[in-house]
């Protein structure tokens, strides 16, 4: 299983490790960005989930400058060493940390694990109201060598109600190796702020990512006032 969400994580999300086996090593961080880099992330900590009941905290609260957090650069990683088969659909519907605007951007970043699955939230603030892109639709199916393995990804678009100014869900099932593995994708933005969360596991069910959207919206909301 961790062959295929590394390649989930590498193809929809460029914003964090978003695997319990790759986030539970990692201890909490804060990436050395300029000092008011850093007190702009820090506001953005109240955004973050609290821990889920059944969960623990595996990486994170990490703060900082969008394009220097370890998270980041662990995705853009993990992009630069697989081989996809659509490359144009690495890291699409996603924020770009390699534009300088979005890489200079406050972020805060955190991570849950269980045995179950994971779940990784990104809060970032940009300087200027944008969203990215629905996801193409030559990226809903493609496949890609993840560490010596075929992966195949089949992403679908997930109804959920309106969150924020604009909100999108996905849900993309990679298969391959092993075992298969679920991701659940949400993004919302209000006003300037981002916010954008994985639910990794066997089986995500689209009420349950819908219920952590709202709690997550509502954290947002209070900081984007």
């Amino acid at each position: 299983m961790r062959k295929a969400i590394s390649g989930i994580c590498l193809s929809m999300v460029t914003i964090a490790g978003c695997s319990a086996d790759e986030t539970a090593a990692a201890p909490a961080a804060s990436a050395p960005p300029s000092a008011s880099s850093a007190a702009d992330a820090s506001g953005l900590r109240a955004a973050l989930l609290p821990v889920p009941a059944g969960m623990q905290i595996s990486y994170g609260p990490e703060l900082g400058a969008f394009g220097s957090l370890k998270s980041t650069q662990k995705g853009l990683a993990a992009v630069r060493q697989a081989r996809l088969e659509r490359p144009e659909c690495a890291g699409a519907a996603q924020l770009d940390a390699a534009k300088p605007d979005v890489a200079k951007a406050p972020a805060a970043v955190i991570a849950f694990a269980a045995e179950r699955g994971s779940i990784t939230q990104a809060v970032v603030r940009l300087p200027s109201a944008s969203f990215p892109a629905p996801l193409p639709e030559q990226c809903t199916s493609y496949a890609a060598d993840v560490e010596g393995s075929k992966i195949s990804y089949k992403t679908r678009v997930l109804p959920m109600p309106t969150k924020g100014d604009q909100s999108r869900a996905y849900l993309t099932t990679a298969a391959g190796g092993k075992k298969n593995a679920q991701i659940g994708s949400v993004m919302i933005r209000r006003g300037t702020f981002i916010m954008s969360m994985l639910v990794v596991g066997q089986q995500v069910k689209p009420a349950g990512l819908y219920e952590l959207a709202g709690l997550a919206d509502q954290n947002l909301a209070r900081v984007a006032r």
